[in-house]
């Protein structure tokens, strides 16, 4: 879909007049805002990818809590922040 934002000089019109028909030419086509949505569009994930990031992390969850159970790492209260080295 392309848009034309097209303007032509009119008598006695000064460059920056044009420079400034053209830009809200482009403002109202909404040339500007339709290419910045193309540009940092993301994709949708599949239900696969989704699912296998949620096996991901429910796994990783897992050992984190038999590893606390084991006393070899130490939990952390919700807010704690982590000591400065």
């Amino acid at each position: 879909m392309a848009v034309n934002a097209e303007v032509k000089k009119n008598e006695n019109e000064t460059a920056i007049n044009l420079i400034r028909r053209f830009s809200k030419r482009v403002q109202g086509a909404q040339v500007l805002t339709g290419m910045r949505t193309r540009r940092y569009r993301t994709r949708v994930k599949s239900r696969a990818v989704v699912r296998k990031h949620a096996l991901k992390v429910l796994r990783r969850r897992e050992e984190i809590q038999e590893l606390i159970k084991l006393g070899k790492l130490v939990e952390r209260m919700p807010g704690e922040r982590r000591p400065r080295r």
